[in-house]
């Protein structure tokens, strides 16, 4: 173990404020569109965001080869072209195929942190979780964003769990929370080492969590509305509540929205809605259903 004052808080708090989890576009064929992922990662950053993340769970990336993974993220670093931080998805339910992952130092070139997702299907105990990450921590090159999101998952990591792997291992420094429990969240904050961070999981939670102590937030709308819901972050992490909320209630809707036939169905119909890329999944995704769409057509054409 080691003492809490170990840590960097230079490098740990280039992850405060607002991520993108960055969606994957594709052409009509479904093969990749680079271009216009491009075009969308150009957009975020001029947005006003913190950093971004490529390869979670917004850019299907379950749904890409292992060839077409290394291609997007060679299309995101180099168009970052270090401007913002980027912070790389590897996770999964295979612990050792992870480890081995992150001993092949050569992949990690322009990324600046792992986001790795708490073991899905095979239903760990807590005690799993803690020896999963424990394994990750021991071999990987790079600081560690653990991602608690039991409606994926069927799995939450406790608080407890999350706090004890915070305080052993120095390169584990934040958590994306999404099990939407406060209380959980509530827990790790008043209970954490000083400069880990937590990390709101929840885009139309993100003012609540920050307002209760959190960090900042790893969002899916800011792919198409950075500026505002960046703004939003800063406000509140500023302890500017009413100019927060401002911004809070004018993204609720379209928020709400996006998820209401699908994560990341909707948030690639409003892209496209705003000409940044098209509507394109990848089976067993579909786009969202004609209700929603119409819905959403509303919001992004009213929204000023």
């Amino acid at each position: 173990m080691r003492s809490k004052n170990n840590r960097n808080m230079s490098k740990n708090s280039q992850f405060r404020g607002t991520g993108v989890a960055i969606v994957t576009p594709f052409n009509k064929d479904h093969s990749v569109d680079y271009k216009s992922l491009s075009k969308l990662v150009n957009y975020i950053i001029k947005g006003g965001v913190e950093y971004v993340v490529v390869l979670g769970t917004t850019g299907e990336s379950v749904n890409l080869t292992k060839e077409e993974k290394k291609l997007v993220v060679k299309c995101v670093v180099d168009t970052v072209n270090k401007r913002v931080p980027v912070v790389l998805g590897l996770g999964g339910n295979n612990t050792q195929e992870i480890v081995s992952a992150l001993k092949i130092k050569s992949d990690f070139e322009g990324i600046d942190a792992i986001l790795s997702v708490s073991p899905y299907y095979n239903k760990p105990n807590q005690r799993g979780i803690y020896q999963h990450y424990k394994a990750i921590a021991e071999v990987s090159p790079l600081p560690i964003i653990l991602y608690n999101v039991p409606g994926r998952t069927s799995s939450n990591m406790l608080a407890d769990t999350t706090i004890k792997l915070a305080n052993d291992f120095k390169n584990i420094i934040a958590i994306k929370e999404a099990s939407g429990n406060l209380e959980q969240c509530m827990k790790i904050i008043k209970y954490k080492p000083k400069d880990f961070l937590v990390i709101s999981g929840d885009d139309n939670l993100t003012l609540p969590m920050v307002a209760c102590g959190a960090d900042g937030v790893i969002s899916v709308v800011a792919n198409a509305y950075p500026k505002d819901f960046s703004e939003m972050v800063r406000q509140i992490l500023a302890g500017n509540v009413k100019e927060a909320q401002k911004l809070h209630y004018k993204l609720t809707d379209i928020t709400e929205q996006l998820f209401a036939d699908g994560n990341p169905a909707g948030i690639k119909a409003v892209l496209e809605l705003k000409d940044i890329c098209k509507a394109h999944l990848r089976l067993p995704l579909v786009n969202i259903n004609k209700d929603t769409q119409r819905t959403l057509e509303k919001l992004v054409k009213a929204y000023k």
